[in-house]
Parts: structure tokens; C-alpha cells; sequence
């Protein structure tokens, strides 16, 4: 259902509102460049600062741009319950293709606290829904024991999977089927997941280099290893810069680099250091982007 380069798209600000025009531009350009799919407001959106009309705003223009070209999944996750189904409602009522629901970071609820959360929200709203399982941000780990009791709800169809643990996608095949559609969300491990039995990568990196990206993963899939392997390696220097410090602060720097959108961000967050930046663009121009 969902496969390849799946970029995590940031949000550009401007005066410290979303900028729509660069926002609009810069998904049209990822599309021209091959990406296969669109995230908005994840975390490298930053959605955790975003208000909800900001939210419900970036989704929305997100789909003028995409017109059915390649499919939108849409950020809808939250700690409250009841604001992911909202949230979620919207995804489902602008025409998204699914909806990332991340596990419900600070409350740390028990894995019968998230078997409920992903279930009520499934129950209340007919989309597919992907679980974003990321413990680093969201302390809480899913278990793959309840990733599987969650797959038998007919619209739980995938996981974006930011554990970085190579044996979980092996895993989490065995336990559940090979139908379910695992995404990885490290871009530094995005090959060695493919061959663990994942089908693409949510990625951080695809902001600024959606054409290798996408390149990487055709190459996967049509059988051409040396090709995978190349763009593997040329792209490791800006998977690394890409978190020299908190993510989104680097993309966002290395985006404006481009001319794609301003390097703001907001608090809590702040923008890139003259250090991270220096690491940034060394990064850039050793993948030949500048």
C-alpha cells in the first residue's frame, strides 16, 4: 500500500507563521523529484508546536498540492486520545491516504493503555492508520506482542518503525505477516531494514535529497544492489548531519540552503548552531546538493 521514499516533510515558517506558499512549493517539488509519499506534521513538522488549526491547515494544503499524484499520510497523533481521533477525523474528511498516529508520548501508558488508544481511535474513524513507534521521543516502546493484537483490526496496516532495532522489523513479519506494511523511520539503517522485510522509509533526509532518496529505493526494488549500495554510502555524511542536533533544527537549515524554506524553527526548539551548520553544509556539498 505504501512503499518507497516517503519523505517527512518539514514546515517552513515565516515571521513565525507557516509559510503556505513555500510550503505548497516545496511539495511540488518533492513530487517532481520523485518522492513516492508526504508526511505531514509529523514530528519533523513539528507538530507538537503546532496550533490545531495550523495542523488541520498544513494537511489541507498538503492535499491541493498532491491531487491523488502520490499518497499523503498525515500526522495525527497526540498524548490525549480523543485529540488524535479529532485530528484524525480531518485527515479522513480532506481525502488523506492514511493517517501516522505516533504512541502516546509522556503519559506512558501500559501496552493495554495503547492497545486502547490505537483501538478507539481505529473504531472511531475508517482510515488506515499507521503506528509511529518512536521511544527515543515518546519514552514508551510498543511491544511487537501488541503491534500484533493491533494488526488484526482490519484498518491497523502498518508501522513507521524509529527503533533503529534491525531484529523488530525481522519480528515483527514473523509475528504478524509480511502484508503489513513496515516503513522504517531511521534513515541511517533505511537499506539494512528493507532487508529485514520492511518496504520504505519515512524519511528526514528526503527534504533535501528526495531524488537519491527515492533513487536508493528503486533501486532496491528493481534488484540493482551496487546502485542501492552507492547511493547508500554517498547519503550516510547527511543522514548523520540531518541530527548533528535536534531534529528539525538541521533539515531546516539545510532546506534554506536550498532556497526551500527559512531555517526557523520554534521553541522550544531553536535554530541550527553555527557548529551544526558548518557539519550541515559539509554534509550537503559532499552529496553534491551544493
Amino acid at each position: 500500500m505504501f512503499k518507497g521514499s516517503i519523505v517527512a516533510l518539514i514546515t517552513p515558517f515565516r515571521d513565525g507563521k507557516v509559510d503556505e506558499k513555500a510550503f505548497q512549493d516545496f511539495v511540488e517539488w518533492q513530487i517532481n523529484q520523485g518522492t513516492h509519499g508526504l508526511v505531514p506534521v509529523g514530528t519533523t513538522g513539528e507538530s507538537p508546536t503546532l496550533s490545531h488549526e495550523e495542523h488541520r491547515l498544513v494537511v489541507s494544503l498538503t492535499m491541493e498540492v498532491a491531487k491523488g499524484r502520490v499518497p499523503v499520510i498525515a500526522g495525527t497523533g497526540s498524548n490525549s486520545t480523543e485529540e488524535a481521533i479529532a485530528l484524525t477525523r480531518h485527515a479522513k474528511q480532506i481525502g488523506a491516504d492514511a493517517a501516522l498516529v505516533v504512541t502516546p508520548y509522556y503519559n506512558k501508558p501500559s501496552q493495554e493503555g495503547l492497545y486502547q488508544h490505537y483501538k478507539a481511535i481505529h473504531d472511531a474513524v475508517d482510515i488506515p492508520i499507521i503506528i509511529y513507534n518512536i521511544p527515543a521521543r515518546s519514552v514508551i516502546d510498543m511491544s511487537v506482542a501488541t503491534m500484533a493484537r493491533l494488526a488484526k483490526l482490519p484498518n491497523i496496516v502498518g508501522v513507521k518503525d524509529a527503533t533503529a532495532d534491525l531484529a523488530r522489523p525481522l519480528r515483527t513479519r514473523t509475528e504478524i505477516s509480511a502484508d503489513f506494511c513496515q516503513l522504517s523511520g531511521e534513515d541511517a539503517t533505511a537499506t539494512a531494514f528493507l532487508a529485514q522485510g520492511g518496504v520504505g522509509c519515512i524519511s528526514v533526509t528526503a527534504n533535501v535529497a528526495p531524488a537519491l532518496c527515492a533513487q536508493m529505493q528503486n533501486a532496491w526494488a528493481e534488484g540493482n544492489m551496487a546502485e542501492m549500495a552507492r547511493i547508500r554510502d554517498l547519503l550516510m555524511p547527511l543522514h548523520h548531519a540531518m541530527f548533528v542536533e535536534t531534529s528539525p533544527a538541521p533539515v531546516k537549515y539545510a532546506a534554506s540552503l536550498l532556497g526551500k524554506s527559512s531555517p526557523d524553527v520554534r521553541l522550544p526548539l531553536v535554530p541550527c548552531s553555527e557548529p551544526g551548520q558548518a557539519i550541515v553544509r559539509d554534509a550537503m556539498v559532499k552529496v553534491g546538493l551544493i
